[in-house]
């Protein structure tokens, strides 16, 4: 390795260290600049890697004269389209099978196999760099199949199917047998099996491994496959350098993924402690103490989109808790609102506009998960709304090319209550028909109940006719009730735990009785504005983090791209 691929390698690991994925690419710049001859210097003195090939030649034509292996047929020659990069001098390019005696193991077949039980692995067994033992089966194998199926230390071994291509070092003083589905690979030559590993480890790190595999979704990896790939031979000496040097730089890896992952250990507990203590104080100093400690440390918390995540869910919650703003006394209290709000409710029944709605449950003590400010009411859903109802079946006659906006469940958006107009139908409803009773209106909030439920949608002004079918609950709030904090609150986390509560029947469902007995914390009507407005600022406030952390992130990710630019 020249000094200055040295130099670039020592002056970048904090750079790798802070990209979100630049640890794994610096693996991945490891293991292609030692396979193409750039991570240690070459020593002249060291025999050619043809001088290694000569002394494979031989030792093939004793093991075949000893019947210890089959003549190899002749393999092609290595086109220049395969050559992919230069190597140094000394180096060869050669085919896999040239260089190791490969075969696949023992088909497990329990109405034909004969013999003792012996141990077997399987691809399951078989992890990039080691194997998991914890689970060895075992099967019938006769004595003479013992040396086609039995790996020994320093073999190479190498997934057929699955992850083809996968592979490890047996470094075991033990041996086993191995399954059809595992190539062995017993190198000639004394070449290091480390090396070779690594070898299949960069192509896996760069995505070359795909050329050798074939199929779908489970792919495979075929002997003739197998031994066609072409790898660049260094001299043995030089093997083992360049295998102690990847060694050394992967532990440094190792301990890079270590120290990061305990510094967002750390950051995570950090915040989770700081927005629990948000959360749970009762007195306005507490609250102001607490917000104080996460300013302070904001720069580190927020580095992160999970914590930013987090920060949103806060924010709402807080909300919802009458955390957010401060109280006004001044403020007609949410009591007096619930009385205007039943008296409207009676003159709507008197008029026949809606049904005279139905006595609640009281909510009882137990139900109340934390205490509100002066001036809030614990209420449930009904209590502010003028009609719950879902949608009705059958809408598939009437599917059309244009007409009137069909809004189903997957319109709907979870955590936000944002339309998703990406994929809309349409339909010619009926002029009278049941359907009629759900077309939307401006303000009316769409809340799914079937599958994934809680998933919401605000409909907009101007939206044009508009229906639902039967998975989704419409939930029309009172005319006074029809501003954004009841959106915000269904998608706060209050609301969160009540639509994941045990759910009924065998589908994950949420009935219209339970939207409509959901509890609620009520402000007072002016205190609606100042939370919605609060929560307005501290969303656009994550919009911005949320946008330097991706702009930190590209500037990172173009340094790393930089850096491997070289290899």
């Amino acid at each position: 390795m020249n000094s200055a691929t040295r130099e670039m390698l020592e002056q970048h690991f904090d750079t790798a260290f802070a990209a979100p994925d630049g640890i794994k690419k610096l693996r991945e710049l490891i293991l292609t600049l030692a396979m193409q001859g750039k991570l240690v210097p070459q020593d002249p003195r060291d025999p050619p890697a043809s001088q290694l090939l000569k002394e494979i030649a031989a030792e093939k034509k004793r093991l075949v004269k000893e019947g210890k292996i089959n003549a190899p047929k002749p393999l092609p020659e290595i086109a220049a389209k395969e050559i992919l990069y230069d190597i140094p001098t000394g180096w060869e390019w050669v085919r896999f099978g040239e260089i190791a005696q490969h075969n696949s193991g023992k088909t497990l077949d329990k109405g034909r196999n004969t013999g003792l039980p012996r141990d077997y692995i399987t691809t399951s067994n078989l992890y990039w760099g080691s194997f998991e033992l914890g689970s060895v089966r075992q099967m019938l194998i006769r004595e003479e199949e013992l040396e086609k199926c039995t790996v020994k230390k320093d073999d190479l071994l190498i997934c057929e199917g699955g992850e083809a291509g996968r592979a490890a070092v047996w470094n075991f003083e033990t041996e086993v047998c191995f399954q059809n589905h595992i190539h062995r690979a017993r190198l000639f030559g004394s070449i290091d099996p480390y090396f070779a590993y690594r070898f299949f480890e960069k192509l896996n790190a760069t995505g070359e491994i795909a050329q050798h595999r074939k199929g779908v979704g489970i792919s495979n990896m075929s002997s003739k496959a197998l031994g066609a790939i072409s790898i660049p031979l260094p001299p043995l000496p030089e093997q083992h350098r360049i295998v102690a040097r990847i060694d050394r730089l992967m532990a440094r890896c190792d301990e890079l993924e270590r120290l990061r992952a305990e510094r967002e250990q750390k950051r995570r507990s950090v915040h989770t402690a700081a927005l629990k203590q948000l959360l749970d104080a009762q007195a306005a100093d507490s609250v102001a103490d607490a917000w104080q400690f996460i300013s302070r440390h904001f720069g580190d918390l927020y580095a992160v989109k999970e914590n930013v995540i987090e920060l949103r869910k806060a924010v709402l919650q807080l909300a919802v808790m009458g955390k957010l703003v401060p109280q006004n006394p001044n403020d007609p209290p949410a009591s007096q609102l619930l009385k205007e709000i039943e008296a409207e409710k009676k003159r709507l029944v008197n008029g026949g506009k809606i049904k005279a709605p139905k006595p609640l449950p009281k909510i009882k003590t137990a139900e109340m998960p934390f205490v509100l400010p002066p001036g809030w009411e614990w209420c449930r859903v009904w209590d502010v709304s003028q009609l719950i109802t879902s949608g009705s079946r059958d809408w598939a006659a009437y599917y059309s090319d244009s007409g009137a906006i069909f809004v189903t469940m997957g319109n709907l958006s979870r955590g936000s209550y944002q339309l998703r107009m990406d994929t809309i139908r349409y339909v010619a409803p009926p002029v009278t028909g049941e359907g009629s009773r759900t077309k939307l209106e401006e303000n009316d909030l769409l809340i799914s109940i079937t599958g994934d439920v809680g998933n919401l949608a605000l409909i907009p002004s101007n939206f044009g006719d508009a229906y639902i079918n039967q998975h989704t609950c419409l939930l029309r709030l009172m005319p006074i009730c029809r501003s954004r904090y009841f959106p915000e609150l269904m998608r706060s986390p209050l609301a969160k735990v009540q639509f994941d509560a045990p759910q009924r029947g065998i589908k994950n469902s949420f009935r219209l009785g339970d939207v409509g007995e959901m509890i609620i914390p009520l402000p007072p009507l002016p205190e609606h504005h100042r939370i919605v407005a609060k929560i307005d600022q501290l969303m656009a406030l994550c919009d911005t983090l949320e946008h330097q952390i991706d702009a930190a992130t590209d500037k990172q990710t173009e340094l790393l791209d930089a850096l491997m630019a070289p290899a």
